[in-house]
């Protein structure tokens, strides 16, 4: 059972907006998918129209001692085979919890240990800023997937992720593989063009040879969410680009390690 970590030391590059076409469209194969928003401003969350007062059940409860059971805290979507776990505005807190409890930087992959057998995929959405919740996520994860703005400043951002999940890597003995993902990519301008040629130049291994345009389609969260996609959203350019990006990770996903059970 794969874990995917949707993360960018950037916000705006495009990470809720991967997450969501990627479970939509995992599911879509016949897959049993588990979106797990971890950002505590909850996109992913709102996206799906669950409401943020009273707070949900989900993520923040897999840091408790013990943590709760997925099954517990998951909830169906309109989409088959879709599931997902809320964030929570409280999460903000995890940070300052954390120096007087020990073991919070791996309470996520124990958290979601229980529930292997239940999905084919989770993704995890992650928050633009490292720190617990994003470590946590890349210590789970089987794969990082870095959805790249083509401009100069989300590249320096991916190029932090990169050492961030070096550090990692190192740190849990294990490999963390890495693919980058162009994202939001405007074919008119001189700088997105370059900025494309730049990362294929400079991680030519892990960079998907086409990019992700600029669509304004895949703005419409309420549509994105839907049972049913919009046809004029499913022609277009950035929905198709998602679709064969999907296909490039998926013949790049290395074998998915056993998570640390909880307990």
């Amino acid at each position: 059972m794969p874990v995917w970590a949707i993360a960018n030391q950037k916000g705006g590059v495009g990470k809720t907006t991967t997450t969501l076409l990627f479970g939509r469209l995992l599911a879509a194969r016949g897959q049993r998918v588990l979106l797990v928003d971890l950002d505590p401003h909850a996109s992913l969350t709102r996206a799906f129209g669950v409401p943020d007062e009273p707070p949900a059940p989900g993520t923040l409860e897999l840091f408790e001692q013990p943590p709760k059971a997925v099954a517990e805290l998951a909830r169906d979507t309109a989409i088959a085979g879709l599931r997902l776990l809320p964030a929570q505005a409280g999460m903000a807190t995890l940070e300052r919890r954390s120096a007087t409890a020990p073991g919070l930087g791996l309470a996520l992959g124990r958290g979601l240990a229980g529930a292997l057998a239940d999905y084919e995929t989770m993704l995890l959405d992650c928050p633009p800023t490292l720190g617990l919740l994003m470590v946590n996520a890349l210590a789970a994860a089987d794969l990082l997937v870095i959805p790249t703005q083509t401009d100069p400043l989300a590249v320096h951002g991916m190029e932090g992720m990169l050492r961030t999940a070096g550090m990692v890597e190192r740190s849990r003995k294990r490999p963390l593989p890495a693919r980058i993902l162009p994202t939001l990519f405007d074919r008119r301008t001189r700088v997105g063009t370059e900025t494309l040629e730049t990362l294929r130049e400079r991680h030519p291994a892990r960079t998907w040879v086409q990019a992700v345009p600029l669509d304004t389609r895949l703005r419409d969260a309420a549509a994105l969410t839907a049972a049913e996609l919009p046809a004029e959203l499913v022609q277009g350019r950035g929905f198709d680009a998602y679709r064969r990006a999907l296909a490039w990770l998926l013949r790049e996903q290395p074998e998915p390690a056993t998570l640390e059970p909880a307990g």
